[in-house]
């Protein structure tokens, strides 16, 4: 293969057979479960890179089933966001996620900076329960409930709970170890349409595991839970500060 064939067709790896295709990613009936809880200030000031500024002791532990979508297919997944501030402007750091299917796995941390790892999540309904958990392995790392459709959730809320921007930690060695790219990145879900929101009683609890570090940041009170079905693509990033550079 010619030098040029290289640079006109590599965009992932392995070059002649890439983990994922070329986006952009649509997402069709993904459906969230989102429990909205209280934690530890000092837990958080621990995990989140400055310039983004911790607002509330508060994380957003998001369960999340995708049925439907180009390029990555059918998997579940979950982790944790917390709300945060960047240069005035209100969203969510984008901490942890755990997902059971390589495509996005490789295309989230290539791509965004998506800090994604393979674990088995679940999200399903039990009677008049919704029920998500995290195993990793055969280790029950997060389990939570929702009382299913309980109450209609106010649709102007949530959709600007979706629309608000998103940020990432973007880390790619060199071939020494050092990091090469070190960026802060910022994203946006775009073109969404939400098919229903509903919210009610929740319960969440994390447990302790060794790689699987969801529990440092510690359940001190449910505060709410929505659970949504929507339509969206998952937009590109850009890069907002430069580690390495700023």
């Amino acid at each position: 293969m010619k030098i040029e064939d290289v640079r006109r067709t590599a965009y992932s790896m392995p070059l002649t057979n890439p983990a994922y295709p070329v986006g952009p990613y649509r997402f069709f009936n993904r459906e969230y479960l989102i429990i909205t809880y209280r934690t530890d200030p000092a837990a958080l000031e621990k995990v989140v890179p400055e310039p983004l500024k911790v607002t509330d002791p508060i994380v957003k532990y998001e369960f999340i089933r995708m049925p439907d979508s180009t390029g990555f297919g059918d998997y579940t997944e979950t982790g944790q966001v917390i709300p945060v501030e960047f240069e005035g402007r209100k969203g969510g750091f984008v901490h942890s996620m755990y997902l059971d299917d390589e495509a996005p796995i490789a295309g989230g941390r290539e791509l965004w900076g998506f800090p994604k790892k393979l674990a088995k999540p679940s999200f399903k309904v039990e009677s008049d329960v919704l029920v998500a958990d995290l195993h990793y392995g055969s280790v029950l790392c997060a389990s939570g409930t929702m009382g299913y459709k309980y109450k209609k959730a106010d649709p102007d809320a949530v959709m600007a709970s979706m629309l608000a921007p998103s940020w990432l930690l973007k880390i790619i060695p060199h071939v020494d170890g050092t990091a090469r790219i070190l960026e802060l990145v910022e994203y946006y879900l775009e073109e969404v349409t939400i098919q229903e929101a509903w919210t009610g009683p929740a319960a969440l609890g994390l447990f302790p595991h060794a790689i699987c570090d969801v529990a440092k940041l510690p359940v001190l009170e449910v505060l709410s839970a929505v659970h949504i079905k929507a339509d969206l693509t998952l937009g590109l990033g850009k890069v907002v500060h430069d580690y390495l550079k700023d």
